[in-house]
């Protein structure tokens, strides 16, 4: 438990960056919980949660973040740039959680603790397309392993909502240092006018590196609701096809339905290919996974509801059948 505190004061430390924020400019603090249950299933990806923080968009405060995001995108006309903070865990296990033998057919057990860091840069659209851009940067740091605690949260919670326990954490991963740097872009084209309504899609391609995961990926959300350009669309946990945390206040109520497909293309997956650097269990991966997802947003003066649920293809060659699970996430700016 000392470790998770480690990781919640960096995220508290980091946080205090963006203290001089003005009433203009508002910060954004985020939860989000991502749960097989909530989709009635349990397996694999079983449950994600994440704390986050994303400062208000600011032209020149502080300066060094306009600095580093002018260095990572020299040739944006950069409008506003923002920096972000996080702490989450994500749990994966095997469909038979009720054994304790080790099941060498499915996907081992793992736990997945980490902190992170971000910055992000929005462009002005130019005057014949007026699409807006955003750019980000993020860096995740953590430990992969009985460290992550993934054994102590899940068998926690399952004994306070009087479930099953998952006996088999005895196989999980070991212990490693866990690195992704994550890189992404998005569009956001003026909406179109549909019956009183706006619509319009967000694109997107981006990536991570690292010995947590690597791959490349690419895909959009569409939507369509009311006051569209409070957001990029919903924050998911990577690597889902994400929105920004960040959700701009406004007077008034913002809606939006949105639908959206990402394809990836994965060449190291730890969850499945197992340690790095010690011998552990793991399965023969697929190279190419798609998710599907769909859902509603509701934004009202600067507080966001959205819920969202997560259709997946299967992750490697015995895997049974394709994933689903769901997501809520709740934002709210000060």
């Amino acid at each position: 438990m000392r470790r998770a505190a480690v990781f919640l004061a960096c995220f508290a430390g980091l946080t205090s960056i963006g203290s001089g924020h003005s009433a203009a400019n508002p910060d954004t603090y985020s939860v989000q919980w991502e749960n097989d249950r909530i989709a009635n299933t349990d397996r694999h990806y079983t449950n994600g949660f994440r704390l986050s923080w994303v400062s208000g968009a600011r032209d020149n405060d502080p300066k060094w973040v306009k600095d580093v995001l002018e260095t990572i995108y020299p040739f944006a006309n950069l409008r506003q740039g923002r920096v972000g903070a996080a702490f989450g865990q994500s749990i994966f296990t095997p469909e038979n959680t009720a054994t304790s033998a080790l099941v060498t057919d499915d996907r081992p057990y793992a736990g997945w603790l980490y902190g992170a860091i971000s910055v992000h840069a929005e462009t002005n659209g130019n005057p014949v397309s007026a699409t807006d851009t955003l750019d980000t940067v993020e860096l995740n740091l953590g430990i992969v392993g009985p460290w992550a605690l993934g054994r102590q949260v899940q068998n926690g919670v399952h004994d306070l909502i009087n479930v099953g326990r998952s006996n088999g954490w005895g196989h999980q991963l070991d212990n490693e240092p866990g690195v992704m740097l994550i890189g992404e872009r998005r569009w956001r084209p003026a909406p179109w006018k549909l019956f009183g309504l706006e619509a319009g899609a967000i694109p997107h391609i981006g990536g991570s590196v690292g010995n947590v995961m690597t791959f490349a990926s690419a895909g959009a959300i569409l939507r369509i609701g009311q006051n569209l350009d409070v957001d990029y669309g919903p924050p998911l946990i990577r690597p889902s096809l994400s929105g920004l945390a960040a959700v701009e206040k406004r007077s008034g109520l913002a809606w939006y339905a949105f639908a959206g497909v990402q394809a990836r293309g994965v060449a190291h997956d730890i969850f499945l290919d197992g340690n790095t650097f010690s011998s552990s269990h793991s399965v023969e991966k697929r190279h190419l996974v798609g998710d599907a997802q769909f859902g509603l947003a509701f934004v009202y003066e600067g507080v966001r509801l959205a819920i969202t649920q997560i259709f997946r293809t299967r992750e490697f060659k015995r895997q049974r059948q394709a994933d689903r699970f769901g997501a809520i996430s709740l934002s709210a700016n000060f």
